[in-house]
């Protein structure tokens, strides 16, 4: 476990707790006690820049790159009046440097064993195993379940299709 990842596991401490994240915050990390995280969460590169929203479920095996945003579409409205209830990521899912999660309204839900990509700008839910990239993001293709190399669609057997 690395430092980051046992700092976030010790945020909700009662004596601790606050210390806990203010340490997280000069590694440029939010991570609200409200957030609920599964076990085996990875955070690559310390997370630096990482954002979750205080209703934001991670479920387990859940891996973040740095400068990941979790978050809401309407900021200026008070969380009360927003129709945004929870971001879920569910369990294997990888969100990679950059990426944007902004949910507009109700439950915005990440498939399990899903990738969002470098700087993808994801504004709805996704199914399990899927492959999203792009702003705004948009599925491209699948993660096989035994090795979790992509399967894009229309792509020959030796690789992905050329143009």
């Amino acid at each position: 476990m690395s430092l980051v990842t046992a700092l976030i596991s010790r945020r909700r401490h009662r004596l601790l707790g606050r210390l806990v994240r203010e340490v997280l915050a000069l590694y440029g990390m939010e991570v609200p006690a409200a957030v609920e995280i599964g076990p085996g969460l990875t955070v690559f590169h310390r997370g630096f820049g990482t954002v979750l929203h205080p209703y934001t479920t991670l479920g387990a095996d859940v891996t973040l790159y740095n400068g990941v945003t979790v978050g809401r579409a309407d900021p200026w409205v008070p969380q009360e009046q927003s129709p945004m209830r929870r971001v879920v990521l569910e369990d294997g899912v990888v969100v990679c440097a950059g990426a944007k999660i902004i949910c507009k309204e109700g439950v915005l839900t990440v498939g399990a064993g899903t990738v969002v990509g470098a700087n993808a700008v994801l504004t709805r839910s996704t199914g399990p195993n899927e492959i999203w990239a792009g702003a705004p993001a948009r599925c491209l293709g699948l993660r096989r379940s035994a090795d979790r190399s992509p399967r894009i669609p229309g792509a020959a057997q030796g690789g992905p299709a050329r143009p």
